[in-house]
């Protein structure tokens, strides 16, 4: 699980590094001006960081249901080897998945305002400057979103459809509770950034609607990468006891009381 959230930290990172700094300067300036390899290299980082996570997610899910509805196999089938190949592979096809879309985006030709009404460098936003045929370029990324969003998602939904009547089976409260609080920090990221992220892909909006998509992207570029932390410590026990050995440790340490924290129960 930790290896799992360990690198799910790092996709975040990546993705607030690639937006945010850009996003604060826009709020400042009223705008800001890139070069078109740099808009490029924005879109690829942040690609990159959203197909990782989808794929992570997915993996995810599918640990919580070894962990629910096969706890007697979970050593067997989830252990050290298993997680290292998973992320290698969703680095390695994340990797190139993202490099797919950025070969497209540099073999089109770019005129006209170049002025791009969003708060970051995102892929239909790109296509949009350019003067070449793009048809093509648009069914690609559709077989793309269903590679990497689509089929994610229903292999997430198919799983905890097996985790929910798995809980429903079990006849101890305390066991129904265990198993909803294992999976309940999962499921809250995955409705907020797969719901915002299908919403602004497979049905874009124009016009008006157009500042919904642009809320809905700052939900999975800004808003989830800061509430994850938040969701996956929040009913976290070893968390919570490391977080009180440090705020005893301190409040001792400023009264002149030295402690040793390894012995705490």
């Amino acid at each position: 699980m930790y290896l799992f959230i360990t690198q799910l930290s790092l996709f975040d990172i990546i993705l607030c590094t690639d937006i945010l700094p850009n996003l604060l300067y826009i709020i400042l300036h009223d705008g800001c001006t890139m070069s078109l390899a740099g808009c490029i290299i924005q879109f690829t980082f942040f690609s990159h960081a959203g197909t990782s996570e989808c794929f992570l997610l997915t993996v995810m899910s599918y640990d919580r249901y070894l962990a629910i509805c096969k706890p007697l196999h979970y050593n067997s089938i989830m252990n050290q080897s298993i997680c290292i190949k998973s992320l290698i592979i969703i680095w390695v096809l994340s990797f190139k998945i993202t490099l797919i879309h950025s070969i497209s985006l540099c073999s089109l030709y770019y005129c006209g305002a170049n002025i791009i009404h969003h708060f970051f460098c995102d892929y239909l936003q790109i296509l949009e400057l350019s003067c070449s045929d793009t048809s093509w370029i648009h069914i690609q990324t559709y077989l793309v979103g269903l590679i990497c969003a689509i089929a994610p998602f229903m292999i997430i939904v198919i799983s905890y459809i097996y985790i929910v009547i798995t809980i429903l089976k079990m006849k101890s409260n305390a066991g129904r509770t265990k198993a909803f609080t294992t999976c309940s920090s999962h499921l809250t990221v995955v409705c907020i950034f797969y719901g915002t992220l299908i919403t602004v892909y497979l049905f874009p909006t124009k016009g008006q609607l157009d500042i919904l998509n642009k809320v809905l992207s700052l939900f999975y570029t800004v808003i989830t990468p800061l509430l994850n932390p938040v969701i996956y410590t929040f009913r976290n026990k070893d968390f919570k006891k490391a977080a009180m050995k440090i705020k005893l440790s301190f409040f001792l340490t400023q009264n002149g009381n030295v402690i040793d924290t390894k012995n705490m129960k």
